[in-house]
């Protein structure tokens, strides 16, 4: 098999274009507005309508379908042709489960931080005085679902790369001579 350029490239591709959305969706944060109706005693938090949400279902999107493409690319080590026993198949295993580790946590925040985005719209409040207080999306909240982008992009890698020569290895296993097979034969 050996590993492919194409799919490597596709990979990062498409884990920079998720880092990118987080980051352009960490940058425009929803932020409220306290507003209030100073005849009345009613007031609320007012957001602006942002492409936040969208931002993160992008990110979200764009990491599903990276991970789609490195699990179908390696048969999810489950199907296809078993591996030489060795390093290779072991640091495999070892990545596939860490790189799946690291996309769960991405997904929570990327989806977490959509969420929370797409529940600002108002929120009216009757305190008699009292202003209330306007939250934003947590500051980290993309920020991590970067940080473990990156790395599950870095173990997606790791991942391709070591099933690839831990399959390329069992493959070269072949009986090119008479000797190394069985003759069906009593003739040379």
């Amino acid at each position: 098999m050996g590993a492919s350029i194409v799919v490597i490239a596709s990979i990062v591709s498409l884990d920079l274009i998720a880092f990118g959305l987080g980051l352009a969706a960490e940058q425009r944060r929803a932020a409220g507005v306290y507003v209030s109706i100073s005849n009345e005693a009613t007031q609320w938090c007012q957001y602006s309508s942002d492409l936040t949400t969208a931002l993160a279902a992008g990110a979200f999107a764009a990491l599903v379908i990276s991970q789609l493409l490195v699990a179908f690319t390696t048969r999810c080590m489950c199907f296809g042709v078993s591996l030489k026993p060795g390093a290779a198949r072991i640091f495999a295993f070892l990545f596939c489960i860490l790189n799946w580790i690291t996309f769960f946590g991405a997904e929570a925040f990327f989806l977490a931080g959509a969420v929370s985005d797409a529940k600002h719209v108002r929120y009216f409040s009757s305190t008699f005085g009292k202003e209330i207080n306007c939250e934003a999306i947590r500051k980290d909240t993309f920020v991590a679902g970067m940080a473990l982008t990156i790395a599950s992009c870095i173990l997606s890698i790791s991942y391709y790369f070591c099933y690839s020569k831990s399959q390329d290895a069992f493959g070269k296993v072949r009986f090119n001579r008479v000797e190394d097979g069985l003759s069906m034969s009593h003739y040379p």
